[in-house]
């Protein structure tokens, strides 16, 4: 198990503005964070979240109010999601891939008056801005935007208040501190609602994966707009007085390089990276650091790619700790120093849960045997609070007072769990949860396309690659280059699909619906086209 913070016990209700000023008070002016090279310790960032704080409260953002951010991994980033915290509203940290529609209907779900952006994405704010009647300022991190908008606009450092004090305001554990947005899958995407207390229990939970202790220096490349990184790096670090070196984006050749500079000897990363980092050449970084890095963390992380990380790096801790998705982590844990079984990822964590496998009718079945993993929480305030605005949605997934997590899987006779597959059509791909229904609502808008389904085929890494099958309006024409590179202007980057298959028709049910999983089994057929192996490149933009 991991060190525990003096005082703490595994029922204690907790709060992101507590666990910033106990570390404050017993950390002071250490190092917590370095970013390209800029450190700052844990004073400098309560003190620059107080000054951040007492801006937005100049504004009129109060406890309870939403603030949408689209910000880049940076020092800046990290500020602002504690500023907001310390107000006791409510962080909405967007996808900064998203653009258009997806953008337009995540900040307006939101109900954000206050909207807080790099320069480049501003602009895409500013151009859906009469859109967002409820969106009154604008601040840009940057340059001014080139689009004008009738709201106001504020520079980054008009944001910053010259008064460092602590906000007078009361923040409890089950008070909301995030929305994050899934990938909606039957309809737009959702916001769960994610309180103090339970971004504080996955901290937690990720200390009893990894040990982590005042020695320890973790880097991350993951975005700081999704709930892994603040809570499992930033949350979590900070609890044990350890360090974190964020990184603003994955990139092969630069990580040893990164990893030989912050002397970082843990490190989290997600899917992909794992097998691209353990089939990269060596580099002089990589084999100054070999031994250097003692666990590596993430999921999924397959056996054989684990073993290629301590053969070749001399890692000692190759771990996919758990089982979890933002509405409920971690379902299943793996403590340090427990042995995994090969496939499985972790244990039943029956300390926060109860965990059930069931069949169609919510009756549970027997181990090895897969179905719908469902989860009900066994402490207040451990999972999502349902869904921002759509308590309808919430009823539907919280079937017999318990959560339908809308995953396959099995525990088998030791409790050890394994993930099977996806019971809905939603996508996984480089980490991103992708809407299958938001995807086919963006095609739906090119003039030419008649029908879509957008569905997942498997990938030679190992998650879902994105394909579309389409069919044209009569009389039309299209090359798939043509349909794909508009989608690059129309749609966030990991969304854009890699395959594009045009039809006469779509494999249909006698009701008319699409029989996706014909289509998913059909996979990459002779006619469909490639994107990658077309050599036609996507800006991560």
């Amino acid at each position: 198990m991991a060190a525990r913070e003096p005082g703490w016990s595994t029922d204690q209700l907790d709060t992101i503005n507590a666990v910033l000023q106990r570390a404050t008070e017993k950390y002071g002016d250490r190092q917590f964070m370095d970013f390209l090279g800029d450190t700052y310790s844990f004073t400098d960032i309560n003190q620059a979240a107080c000054r951040l704080a007492n801006g937005l409260s100049k504004l009129g953002v109060k406890k309870g109010q939403t603030v949408v951010t689209l910000l880049d991994n940076s020092a800046d980033a990290v500020f602002i999601w504690f500023a907001i915290n310390k107000l006791g509203a409510v962080s909405v940290p967007v996808n900064t891939a998203l653009k258009g529609e997806f953008l337009r209907h995540q900040v307006g779900d939101a109900g954000a008056a206050v909207v807080i952006a790099e320069s480049d994405y501003a602009d895409r704010v500013a151009s859906i801005a009469d859109k967002l009647p409820e969106l009154t300022t604008l601040v840009h991190r940057g340059a001014v935007p080139t689009v004008s908008i009738k709201q106001t606009l504020l520079a980054w450092n008009d944001l910053l208040s010259d008064d460092a004090s602590e906000p007078d305001v009361q923040v409890m554990p089950h008070d909301l501190a995030m929305l994050i947005y899934t990938g909606g899958t039957t309809g737009p995407s959702k916001g769960c609602m994610v309180s103090h207390n339970y971004t504080c229990s996955l901290a937690r939970q990720m200390l009893v994966i990894t040990n982590r202790q005042e020695d320890t220096i973790t880097w991350s490349p993951l975005p700081l707009f999704h709930l892994n990184a603040v809570a499992t790096t930033v949350v979590s670090n900070m609890m044990v007085g350890a360090r974190i070196a964020i990184y603003p984006r994955f990139s092969v050749s630069n990580f040893w390089p990164q990893i030989e500079r912050t002397g970082a000897n843990d490190v989290q990363l997600l899917a992909a990276m794992m097998p691209m980092l353990a089939g990269a050449p060596d580099n002089e970084s990589s084999l100054r650091c070999r031994g250097q890095v003692k666990a590596v963390w993430g999921a999924p992380f397959p056996e054989a790619v684990q073993q290629q990380w301590k053969e070749r790096f001399g890692v000692t801790h190759t771990v996919c700790g758990g089982f979890g998705l933002t509405e409920c982590s971690l379902p299943s844990i793996l403590p340090f120093g427990t042995v995994g079984k090969p496939g499985s990822s972790g244990l039943r964590n029956t300390e926060d849960f109860d965990v059930r496998i069931v069949d169609d009718n919510d009756v549970e079945l027997p181990p090895n045997t897969p179905g719908e993993i469902i989860v009900r929480p066994r402490k207040p305030n451990v999972m999502f609070d349902g869904y921002w605005k759509r308590p309808e949605d919430t009823l539907k997934v919280m079937r017999n007072m318990w959560f339908h997590t809308g995953d396959i899987g099995k525990f088998d006779e030791d409790d050890f769990f394994y993930f099977v597959d996806r019971k809905k059509d939603y996508l996984r791909r480089r980490g991103e949860n992708i809407s299958s229904f938001e995807v086919e609502s963006a095609f739906l808008q090119h003039e030419t396309v008649d029908e879509v389904a957008a569905h997942a085929v498997l990938s030679d890494l190992g998650e879902d690659e994105l394909k579309v099958t389409i069919t044209l309006k009569p009389g039309n024409a299209l090359s798939e280059e043509e349909l794909c590179r508009w989608a690059a202007d129309q749609m966030p980057y990991y969304a854009v699909p890699r395959y594009i298959e045009y039809r006469s028709a779509l494999p249909k049910s006698p009701l008319g619906r699409i029989y996706k999983f014909q289509l998913r089994d059909e996979g990459v057929t002779a006619t469909t086209w490639d994107r990658e192996k077309s050599g036609l490149k996507l800006a991560k933009r």
